[in-house]
């Protein structure tokens, strides 16, 4: 018997493959506990078309992205942070330091997704590393200057 599989299924595929199984298998554990249907010449057309859209949207999302990255390479992101002796900061440049430059130029980004080579405990020039899509990764200029001290 032939059955499409809904979900991963150990030893045997998984969700949305085409499998032959034996009929008590099919019938008895497969399609009660709701992990197949039966494949039938309209459940394997209705298949067929939604891997046909999802790969359609995965593109279209992918697409999305690489627009996204490109777009972020050409921004910098400034941070100012308090300067102590020898162009060393107060405390450090986290990715939310970086998050909030993005989100201030009209970028939103989760700060999971922030990756720092090094930790910024220095003024200058530094990659971030956003991970925007699984295949997509755009890096960000992060320039660290001195917060200017105004005098009281």
């Amino acid at each position: 018997m032939k059955v499409i599989l809904l979900k991963n299924v150990d030893n045997l595929g998984e969700e949305g493959m085409i499998v032959n199984v034996k009929d008590g298998y099919g019938q008895n554990f497969l399609i009660p506990n709701g992990a197949a249907r039966l494949a039938t010449k309209t459940a394997i057309k209705a298949q067929l078309e939604e891997r046909r859209q999802a790969s359609r949207k995965l593109n279209k999302k992918k697409d999305d992205a690489l627009a996204l990255a490109k777009q972020m390479s050409s921004l910098e992101v400034v941070i100012f942070a308090k300067v102590g002796e020898e162009s060393r900061i107060f405390g450090s440049v986290t990715a939310q330091h970086v998050v909030d430059g993005l989100a201030a130029q009209g970028i939103t980004v989760d700060r999971r997704k922030v990756e720092l080579d090094e930790d910024i405990r220095m003024l200058g020039v530094y990659t971030a590393k956003v991970k925007i899509h699984a295949e997509v990764i755009a890096e960000v200029k992060v320039r660290v200057e001195p917060e200017e001290v105004t005098a009281d």
